[in-house]
């Protein structure tokens, strides 16, 4: 499909998300959003995409929600939650439970929504110059696209409060050592350091790897029991897959393993 608002590149299994308003350092419009709810709903039907790289085109990642969209209701009696419940929760959700890691490539500010984007993803790597803030709360509104869920359980209650309440805006290496984001790399390095990393994520056993991202996702809200058990059904279908076969012959015959996702 052709978007007007995003970019969208795939390669030998790997797909590449572009958010493309870079004059407005990728805010996000109502249209930018629908586009983006359509391009993962595709992206999770397409068995020939593994891995998935989140990305802006310019100077910034994403600067949060585009408060100056002509579509945007902005009256005292518009419903703030209606666009969340539509377009925004959904993306977030489908982020979260695609079953191919997600990369996030963090160049510039990532604000708002542009913040939670990066911490709804697999794994996020930031360019030095990158920029974290929960802005909400400098215009009245509280944290969402997750990332009342996200922040405690990343960087612990006070970091998660003092980001949502005060919202400081931290540069990259900060977020790095507060666990926010994976890594930091130099910005001429960035989108190399991410396109590897997600092409890596793309050859590897991706069936195990949707097994992983599953279990992480519910192992916080699970007790100690009902997290092995769902790790043995899970080892069981995985001990089961073409991958394990697979790989142990590959690590037996000390080779590269070349993986399938089945």
């Amino acid at each position: 499909m052709t978007y007007n608002t995003i970019l969208v590149a795939k390669d030998n299994g790997l797909a590449t998300i572009t958010l493309n308003a870079p004059d407005k350092l990728n805010a996000v419009s109502r249209k930018m959003i629908a586009e983006l709810k359509q391009c993962w709903e595709e992206l999770a039907a397409d068995g020939s995409v593994r891995a998935v790289l989140l990305t802006g085109a310019g100077r910034g990642f994403c600067a949060g929600a585009d408060l100056a969209d002509p579509d945007r209701e902005a009256s005292a009696t518009a419903d703030s939650g209606s666009a969340l419940d539509k377009y925004f929760n959904p993306v977030i959700r489908l982020m979260r439970t695609i079953p191919k890691p997600v990369v996030s490539a963090v160049n510039g500010v990532a604000a708002g929504v542009g913040m939670s984007f990066a911490l709804a993803s697999d794994i996020a790597i930031a360019g030095k110059s990158a920029s974290f803030l929960q802005a909400f709360a400098r215009i009245g509104l509280l944290p969402d696209g997750g990332s009342t869920w996200f922040l405690p359980r990343l960087v612990g209650e006070q970091r998660a409060r003092a980001l949502a309440m005060l919202a400081p805006q931290i540069k990259a290496e900060q977020a790095r050592e507060w666990g926010l984001i994976w890594d930091v790399v130099e910005d001429d390095e960035l989108m190399a350091k991410a396109t590897e990393t997600a092409r890596r994520l793309a050859e590897g056993p991706t069936l195990a790897l949707a097994r992983i991202k599953a279990a992480l996702n519910e192992a916080s809200g699970n007790d100690l029991s009902a997290q092995l058990d769902l790790e043995r059904d899970s080892q069981r279908e995985l001990g089961r897959s073409e991958d394990f076969k697979e790989g142990v012959m590959a690590f037996l015959g000390k080779r590269k393993a070349n993986f399938k996702g089945k």
